[in-house]
């Protein structure tokens, strides 16, 4: 009898919450417009971009309040949370690594905040060289990255507060692990390149006026720091086009030159280098300076530099010239451009070249003269990487995943070409009970796109499986199979999961990628919806078990889609996305996105296609959307929260019908890495209840 009164009050309180209209928090409108080419744009809610104002954080603990009331109720969350956690919890060992006397991997017990630092001396036990759990009381300030000098014997890591891309630098002996200087402050979009054992170089931007979090930062400068001097003393190496957006500076491995990379937006480079054997900081010279393609050095041996570009070459080759000639007329192939996409090159004793087949990974080994040596077997099809070595050494370390096979490491002899299997990881997940496949799909114009399809054997294809799909769609990334614990736990748990490899990505190349940019960019938008389309028309799922998924641009995707087609999905998961196209270059490095989507101060023509899918100035009255859980960080200085919260405060005012429109903040996180494994745990449990809620799934 208890049980059953018990069974009609869960039953009554689904009911209730599946009918309910929901009372949002109600948020201020200003008076705020801009004129774009005669075009008056409102811009109610502009004071939100503000992230310091104390009514912008009143706002957001408002907005979590309501949404957390809601997940708390969820009778399976805990129970989706606890399984998730159980999966997540095994042993991750990242591939080894030898600097000097010491070899370095990364380890994690299973469910410990960040991975930490191990160091291992030969023919002795490994030992902790640096625990980034110990950095702050909650775990959210994360290592994020480390470089040794050439003979090991000294370590610059970087560290990340918050989950802020701002980082700090600081310099230790890898013997005694004491700091050895001064930490170095307010470094942003750095790589650390050591010079021999003097120094190093690296990027930052001057500190920009306001919210270190949303102000713009454009001119970015590379630097030399000298291992005993303050920072101020640094030296900042001046070239010809000192005020580009993105600069990194790479030291050959003999270190012998400096290259330089500058750039204005996220594709696009130009190349400079500096002879550091004559101690002279100052002569910086150029070799290709046309900001159109992407130039890449790997390697160096004497004179001869090994370059990876798609400069006459759209799925992209690897060349070597003498650094006395480097021009581009003066380029020899080395590996000449193919149908496939070069990915990467990566060199030590060999070459090794990673090309991408249909989204996934074909490695191919070539001696340094390009003759081809071997295809190294792989396990499957997925994702292999990691086939960077020193040019001393006889053995490196891979690894290989896909969407049923959690990442392992293989050891690899270079002389052979010989693998084994280095290290697996004890997962409580049976591979052979799912299923795993690609299929084409054609889009609106007619294009065919590559989708992978992951679920269980038992699962049948009658319309009513919940279904997640995720795609990315820009900045030339591939999104290649990889093992997810959230996807694993999805299907587990009878769900499909889906990724389609859609335009704007790097899959297929240049020209794949400029299919998705500026006047392009609903390409991608289309290829999304179709994806949804051919799931649904193939009996994998419906509209009403089908979930859109995707961060940052991916963020974009679901935005944009839930607002040219509102009925496909019934539930909607942007994280961290730019919504608001407008004025995304007006924060941070947004203006070195404009490669793929454009500006809206270009011209009219960019203005009105901009305007025509930006997700926050699309939202419209009368129209019921999909059940929507936004998620961001409130450190997110990448894609600030603003665009999460203004996209989410016009949903919830123009929402017609009973789906829930919710935005969930993480407090002291940002963009995504970094975040301590129970902020993961949360949001992927919080995210995996409300889909299942929202589609009345019973678990």
């Amino acid at each position: 009898m208890k049980l059953f009164s018990f069974l009609i009050l869960i039953f009554i309180f689904t009911s209730m919450a599946f009918s309910q209209k929901f009372s949002y928090p109600k948020t201020e409108k200003v008076n705020v417009k801009d004129t774009y080419f005669g075009n008056e744009i409102s811009d109610p809610y502009r004071w939100l971009e503000d992230d310091k104002a104390e009514n912008t954080k009143s706002w957001a603990k408002e907005q979590n309040k309501i949404t957390f009331d809601f997940l708390n109720k969820i009778p399976y969350r805990n129970k989706l949370r606890d399984a998730l956690k159980e999966l997540y919890n095994y042993e991750k060992i990242s591939a080894p690594f030898k600097e000097g006397k010491f070899t370095y991997f990364y380890k994690n017990n299973g469910l410990q905040a960040q991975s930490i630092l191990f160091q291992q001396e030969e023919n002795a036990e490994a030992k902790i060289f640096l625990d980034p759990n110990t950095f702050s009381k909650d775990g959210t300030t994360s290592l994020a990255g480390v470089s040794f000098s050439r003979d090991g014997n000294l370590c610059a890591y970087q560290i990340s507060e918050g989950g802020s891309d701002w980082r700090k630098v600081i310099v230790i002996d890898s013997q005694t692990k004491k700091q050895v200087e001064d930490t170095l402050i307010d470094i942003k979009f750095s790589g650390i390149s050591w010079f021999n054992n003097e120094g190093f170089f690296y990027s930052s931007y001057d500190k920009p006026d306001g919210s270190e979090l949303s102000a713009k930062t454009e001119a970015h400068h590379l630097f030399f720091h000298k291992i005993g001097t303050k920072q101020i003393d640094d030296i900042p190496i001046i070239f010809t086009n000192e005020d580009r957006r993105y600069i990194s500076g790479y030291v050959t491995e003999d270190s012998r030159f400096l290259f330089i990379s500058a750039a204005q937006s996220t594709s696009g480079n130009e190349l400079y280098y500096l002879d550091l054997t004559k101690n002279d900081f100052t002569n910086v010279i150029p070799i290709a300076l046309d900001l159109k393609f992407d130039y890449d050095v790997i390697d160096s041996d004497g004179e001869t530099v090994f370059l990876q570009t798609n400069y006459k070459a759209p799925n992209n080759r690897l060349v070597k010239f003498n650094i006395n000639k480097p021009n581009p007329e003066n380029w020899q192939d080395i590996i000449s451009e193919t149908h496939n996409v070069l990915n990467s090159a990566a060199a030590g004793k060999s070459i090794f070249a990673s090309y991408m087949i249909d989204a996934t990974s074909k490695i191919i080994q070539y001696d340094r003269n390009g003759k081809q040596l071997r295809e190294i077997s792989l396990p499957g099809k997925g994702s292999a990487g990691g086939f960077g070595a020193k040019q001393e050494e006889k053995e490196l370390y891979y690894t290989f995943t896909n969407y049923l096979y959690p990442t392992s490491i293989f050891k690899l002899d270079i002389e052979t070409g010989k693998s084994i299997l280095f290290r697996k990881p004890a997962i409580k997940f049976n591979a052979d009970d799912f299923i795993s496949k690609q299929i084409f799909y054609t889009s609106k114009d007619g294009t065919k796109i590559p989708m992978m399809i992951s679920y269980h054997k038992k699962t049948k294809l009658n319309g009513k499986n919940p279904t997640i799909l995720y795609a990315y769609g820009g900045f030339n990334i591939s999104v290649t199979p990889s093992f997810s614990v959230f996807a694993a736990e999805w299907m587990k748990n009878g769900g499909i999961y889906a990724v389609p490899n859609i335009r704007g990505g790097g899959e297929y190349g240049k020209k794949w990628h400029d299919a998705g940019t500026k006047l392009k960019k609903k390409n991608v938008f289309n290829d999304f919806i179709a994806a949804g389309e051919y799931l649904i028309e193939n009996k994998y799922t419906s509209s009403k078990f089908l979930a859109l998924s995707g961060g940052s641009n991916g963020g974009l995707l679901v935005g944009a889609t839930i607002t040219m087609k509102p009925t496909l999905a019934k539930v909607a998961l942007p994280a961290v996305g730019v919504l608001d196209m407008l004025r995304y270059h007006q924060f941070t490095a947004g203006k070195g996105w404009a490669y793929d989507y454009g500006t809206a101060n270009d011209n009219k023509e960019m203005f009105d296609y901009l305007l025509s899918y930006s997700p926050t100035h699309n939202v419209k009255s009368g129209t019921c959307y999909p059940a929507t859980l936004i998620t961001t960080g409130d450190h997110d200085d990448r894609v600030v929260p603003a665009h999460s919260y203004k996209f989410a405060v016009e949903l919830q005012e123009k929402q017609e019908c009973e789906n829930p429109i919710f935005i969930r903040i993480d407090t002291k996180a940002g963009h995504g890495a970094g975040k301590s494994t129970d902020q993961i745990i949360e949001e992927w449990a919080d995210k995996m209840a409300f889909t299942f809620y929202s589609m009345k799934i019973k678990l």
